[in-house]
């Protein structure tokens, strides 16, 4: 009878844990506009769900929610601060690098550690170019394949004093191309965005081919989505020294995020303003 019982209450807690779970997990912020609302909550919101996702670790869409939050988190609210302190306080920029580092970090762990669930030796094939990926990824995979990535990436940026973590960024890439052979357009051009910041940012990449992802991003994002335009100026225009083109895509990117408003226009926006005041000091 004890047994019974305490076989009940597990079924209940678990079954409590699930829907909690699968209730975080459907929560979309992606239409919230308010950036210091969203910072505001999220510091509750990234613990609590984090929590469920411990006790719930095969829940692949909170796995997702998890790994985006943390990514989104550590882009928006501190990388971003540290690029706008570091001209006045190197000291405290470092300190926020440091923190955004261990954030984009906390992401990629989450995220890949649900794919390697969902698909077990993924991890292991990406260390080794010769193994081929398990071919046609669930659009489920795909999306966390992305957060991988995208937060692989951020760690990377940060890590350049760190040579073996800027030596995994072959394998982020691949995770990435990984999940663009399934779906190109996933996230209305995000993942072409990403493949377009990658090829950018790689030794010996191609400015014509980064320019092509950033394209094809805009296309998929149907004047949308400002990410991409705040993208390829950084990662192309910036990079040419092209200043005309900098700051015609930045602002581009303004009048597409003042137009479509949602939390991650609203980000971009403000990275925009940002780098179009900073544009003397960058050419």
């Amino acid at each position: 009878m004890c047994l019974l019982h305490l076989l009940s209450g597990c079924a209940i807690r678990s079954y409590a844990v699930d829907q909690a779970a699968n209730a975080l997990a459907g929560q979309d912020l992606a239409a919230e506009d308010d950036l210091v609302l969203v910072r505001e909550a999220s510091a509750f919101y990234l613990k609590v769900s984090e929590s469920l996702l411990r006790e719930s670790p095969s829940n692949l869409k909170l796995a997702q929610t998890v790994a985006a939050s943390f990514t989104q988190y550590a882009y928006a609210f501190v990388a971003f601060e540290a690029e706008k302190t570091e001209p006045v306080n190197a000291k405290a920029a470092f300190v926020l690098r440091e923190r955004a580092a261990r954030l984009y970090g906390r992401a990629h762990r989450h995220a890949m550690t649900a794919l390697e669930q969902s698909n077990p030796g993924l991890t292991l094939a990406l260390s080794q170019p010769s193994k081929v990926l398990a071919p046609n990824p669930s659009e489920q995979q795909v999306a966390l394949a992305y957060w991988a990535a995208a937060s692989w990436g951020g760690l990377i940026s940060l890590s350049k004093d760190q040579p073996d973590v800027v030596a995994d960024l072959p394998q982020a890439i691949r995770l990435a191309h990984w999940a663009w052979q399934a779906n190109p357009s996933y996230g209305q051009g995000a993942l072409a965005s990403l493949l377009g910041t990658f090829e950018a940012a790689r030794p010996n990449g191609s400015a014509t081919q980064a320019a092509q992802y950033f394209d094809q991003a805009m296309r998929d994002g149907a004047g949308a989505q400002a990410g991409p335009y705040v993208a390829k100026a950084e990662g192309i225009a910036l990079v040419a020294q092209d200043r005309a083109m900098f700051e015609q895509l930045l602002h581009q990117a303004v009048d597409v995020a003042s137009r479509h408003r949602n939390l991650q226009n609203e980000v971009m926006r403000e990275r925009a303003v940002w780098l179009l005041e900073m544009t003397d000091d960058l050419f």
